[in-house]
């Protein structure tokens, strides 16, 4: 239990007790005391809870229940009191442990609200839910296409009284985050960009995950990779640049002819016949790659089903590895080595920049990018190879020419 350094004694702690006996109960959190017994404390040191009833002419109870984020205050209370403590500037230091508001609407495509559909997003909204399980937040549902959403649907749970905030879930339409930005109520994407940088977003890192599973391909001998993509959004465009990126590092010309098989979804079906296609129209005198980079365990568990079909063997042939590695731990009995895409920690981090978006309004937006984690296990062989060596290059990598005064820092 932890109690406010001016808590008056244990003593009065008893005395309370007796009181109230489920009071032990309700001890969940730091400055329990001051939001519900002591409204003369300072809040953050500046001000009181007594400043902000007097000013508002809230009574303390109700400015006590605003602030600890309850859901049993009008919205107007809660629009009162957190005016007028954000004009006072002292509502920086409530954010830990606090959620204030209650009504959340996420938005995403039909199929993240079905597990067998679309786990990856499904696992995300789980993460959400997790992240405010804590708080008395109420969390509703509304499916959206990616593009061409429905406008009207959109504005209509936006403007609804019920809902203070929103996450945007994969929703690509570039009209529906225009919206939401002029709609002015707090609103977070997730797994999707902003090219107005008018929202807080928060994603896995495609780009860089992209650059380091191939990398570590290459750290393993591998000079003849495939790389297995659905480039259907712009996040896998991402994640296929980072892939040129270390190709481009290891001094190796990216060709999409010889590289590079697209599909239209990630389901393994669709891989596997993709690969099959590849295979049996490789021309004769191009060599057979070395290793695969599939976009998602389904897509891996596709591209081993077709070259088991084949006659190739994984990892002895052909190594296989995948950028997910939660779906799918063993294909074909190999265990499958993968790059963790972070998808139930998205949540938390959602909730935690809508957090900060309430407490700071007119802070910049920013953008969130969450780091993946290797996972090595059985699918992928090394093999012996040259070396590959950064090019050596003379050029004199000055920042200006010689006759060129530096006016600015870069």
């Amino acid at each position: 239990m932890i109690l406010c350094k001016n808590f008056h004694g244990v003593a009065g702690f008893a005395s309370l007790a007796l009181k109230k006996p489920k009071i032990t109960d309700k001890i969940l959190y730091e400055n329990f005391f001051i939001f519900e017994f002591e409204g003369d404390h300072n809040l953050n040191g500046k001000l009181k809870i007594q400043q902000i009833a007097d000013h508002t002419g809230l009574s303390i109870s109700t400015v006590s229940r605003v602030l600890a984020g309850k859901s049993n205050t009008s919205a107007r209370a809660r629009e009162q009191v957190l005016s007028y403590a954000k004009s006072q500037g002292v509502l920086s230091g409530l954010s830990t442990g606090r959620l204030m508001l209650n009504n959340i609407v996420v938005f995403a495509p039909a199929r993240a609200f079905d597990a067998r559909s679309d786990i990856f997003y499904y696992k995300v909204i789980q993460g959400i839910v997790a992240a405010v399980s804590q708080h008395d937040v109420r969390v509703r549902y509304c499916a959206l296409e990616e593009s061409d959403a429905d406008v009207a649907l959109f504005i209509a749970k936006m403007t609804d009284t019920q809902t203070d905030a929103a996450l945007l879930v994969g929703i690509d339409d570039a009209h529906i985050h225009q919206l939401a930005a002029d709609l002015a109520k707090p609103c977070v994407l997730i797994n999707c960009h902003d090219r107005l940088m008018r929202h807080d977003s928060v994603s896995p890192d495609h780009q860089t995950m992209g650059d380091f599973a191939t990398d570590y391909l290459f750290t393993q001998g591998h000079q003849r990779i495939l790389t297995l993509q659905c480039l259907r959004r712009h996040t896998m465009e991402l994640r296929l640049a980072g892939i040129k990126e270390a190709f481009a590092r290891h001094n190796l010309a990216f060709n999409d002819s010889q590289h590079l098989v697209t599909t239209s979804g990630f389901g393994a079906q669709e891989a596997e016949q993709a690969m099959l296609n590849y295979l049996d129209t490789l021309p004769g005198e191009q060599p057979m790659p070395t290793a695969i980079l599939a976009g998602g365990d389904f897509m891996a568990a596709g591209a081993v089903a077709a070259l088991v079909k084949r006659g190739f063997a994984v990892p002895t042939d052909i190594s296989v590895m995948s950028t997910d590695g939660f779906n799918l731990a063993e294909i074909h009995d190999v265990a499958l080595t993968a790059v963790h895409v972070p998808r139930d920690e998205l949540g938390v981090e959602a909730i935690s920049l809508l957090q900060r978006r309430l407490f700071r309004p007119e802070a910049p937006c920013s953008s969130v990018l969450l780091q993946g984690k290797l996972v090595t296990r059985n699918s992928v062989r090394k093999v012996s190879g040259r070396a590959l060596h950064p090019a050596v290059t003379s050029h004199n990598h000055q920042l200006y020419d010689d006759n060129q005064e530096a006016v600015e820092h870069r």
